[in-house]
């Protein structure tokens, strides 16, 4: 990866989890930084676009955002009123709001007395990848892919992959590493 990015950690609505493709990767970069837990029942999405804000404003040169679930609708959020240059960002099998999610989930009028609907569909201004899963209970193939669309980002189809969290069989995703390396190579040859 390029030596001098620094890779910033966004977890979903679940904060940070044991044995999750996020902490173990934070565990494995020689430059990271990770968002502060907010509570996984805090559903405020000003409080937690402005966490993002925070950590970005505290790292000092090349950035690079790497997302899970909501964090990707946080990070699409932050992207609308940010002045911080991004290199890139991973934004891995980000749900759909719009739609009803599974039992243990928030509703759809959680979610919007949170601020997080509409979910933000203009073109993001730095390049992204978003890695989708045909399986994923939070997210369809079709809609998510129709999100990153809008984003602008490159789709990457992940195949079978539940929600990649510890529940769907995933603890470490060397994936993440490529992809990364990806947006850090991409910023090299567009500088």
């Amino acid at each position: 990866m390029a030596a001098s990015a620094t890779v910033l950690i966004v977890p979903g609505l679940r904060d940070h989890v044991p044995q999750h493709w996020q902490t173990l990767l934070a565990a494995q970069l020689p430059r990271v930084a990770s968002v502060a837990p907010m509570g996984r029942e805090d559903l405020d999405c000003r409080a937690r676009v402005d966490a993002i804000e925070a950590a970005a404003q505290r790292i000092e040169g090349p950035l690079i955002l790497v997302a899970h679930s909501g964090g990707c609708i946080m990070v699409a959020h932050w992207a609308q009123q940010t002045k911080r240059p991004v290199l890139g960002a991973l934004l891995a099998t980000p749900p759909d709001f719009e739609k009803p999610m599974p039992e243990g989930y928030p509703a759809i009028e959680a979610l919007t007395l949170g601020g997080w609907l509409p979910v933000p569909r203009q073109p993001l201004p730095f390049p992204s990848i978003v890695a989708v899963s045909r399986n994923d209970p939070l997210g369809g193939f079709v809609r998510v892919c129709a999100l990153a669309y809008d984003w602008g980002s490159k789709v990457v189809d992940i195949g079978e992959a539940g929600h990649l969290n510890p529940a769907s069989g995933y603890g470490p995703w060397p994936l993440a590493h490529a992809f990364i390396e990806q947006l850090a190579q991409a910023a090299t040859v567009r500088a």
